[in-house]
């Protein structure tokens, strides 16, 4: 009976093959947290891939359910699962050429700008060569506008204030915070409410869907209306050979999604985030701490310039075209 339930199925797929019928499929997707902002265009892409492939080919999104988020490009690299998100400022060593994307105070001025510079970085030799090291292939960002910082405790309204605050910021975030004498912590999201509600820091920079997801406007009494010292940089990534392996009508399906699904993220991030992001600080009474232009301006002076400099040293020793990554970035920004 046993055999012959497998010659039956055998015959079954050789006859699809002959056919040119293209079998289901399904990938599985590792994000974290929970649905949100930052999560829009993935659940986008799974939205618009099964439709156009009639339901044969869906993404089964995971939040958290098989890999922890700082392993995701792990995961990735050994076939664990087909797609996965994960910042660069994890692991900075894994992924060195995008972090290019992370260096303080780049000046990149909306979340349309973020979009069209992380994949004009993301197509460099150098950049496709260092993810390939992990059988990862970049599929998409996930544009995020400049952090600011929500705390507790006296706010820091000089550049001076920030000596010996503990602060939740990675990347060069948190290169810039120890520029200014701050103690930068590095620690998943999902670490972050227990974190400041405990006083292990006393202060999270973040995005503002970050802020509202992970509950630091719960605990939080004050928070930087325009430091704006960077973001991070977060792709989506998909296991080469995975992708290689694709039927050509699901890959079209796939690849052809991903400008819509940019465009989806984008529009709800500008619209539905952002317009209940003043009324959530208004609402919990939080204190808005702004920066003058003379006060920004030092603090620019104090961190970018040494942060540039350092990252393209370091990683020009690690054998990576450093400054013409750095120069595609900020000559992409002063257009």
């Amino acid at each position: 009976m046993f055999n012959k339930a497998i010659k039956t199925g055998l015959c079954a797929a050789v006859a699809l093959a002959v056919s040119g019928e293209v079998l289901a499929e399904q990938w599985d997707v590792s994000l974290w947290g929970k649905r949100r902002a930052f999560t829009e265009h993935v659940e986008k892409l799974a939205e618009l891939v099964s439709a156009k492939t009639n339901g044969d080919f869906t993404l089964n999104i995971s939040y958290g359910g098989l890999s922890k988020n700082k392993e995701n490009l792990d995961g990735i690299s050994i076939g664990a699962f087909q797609m996965a998100q994960f910042c660069a400022g994890y692991h900075r060593d894994k992924n060195p050429s995008i972090t290019v994307l992370e260096l303080p105070f780049l000046g990149v001025s909306s979340l349309e700008q973020e979009r069209s510079i992380s994949q004009a970085v993301y197509q460099h030799p150098a950049v496709i060569k260092d993810l390939a090291r992990w059988n990862a292939t970049v599929l998409m960002p996930s544009p995020l506008p400049q952090y600011n910082i929500i705390g507790v405790g006296d706010a820091p309204k000089t550049l001076a204030d920030y000596t010996g605050l503990s602060v939740r910021a990675t990347g060069g975030i948190g290169k810039a915070m120890a520029a200014v004498g701050a103690v930068p912590t590095s620690m998943s999201a999902s670490e972050v409410r227990q974190a400041l509600d405990s006083g292990v820091v006393k202060a999270v920079a973040f995005a503002p869907h970050a802020h509202m997801s992970y509950g630091t406007v719960e605990t939080g009494k004050w928070w930087t209306t325009n430091l704006n010292p960077g973001t991070v940089n977060c792709p989506v990534v998909v296991n080469t050979d995975a992708l290689a392996e694709l039927p050509v009508a699901h890959r079209d399906a796939l690849l052809s999604s991903v400008d819509e699904a940019l465009d989806h993220y984008i529009t709800t991030y500008n619209g539905k985030t952002m317009d209940a992001w003043g009324p959530t600080l208004e609402a919990k009474g939080i204190q808005s701490i702004t920066y003058t232009d003379s006060e920004l301006a030092a603090f620019k002076a104090k961190v970018a310039g040494p942060a540039a400099a350092a990252w393209i040293e370091d990683n020009t020793a690690k054998g990576l075209p450093a400054q013409e990554l750095y120069d595609l970035v900020t000559g992409l920004i002063a257009k």
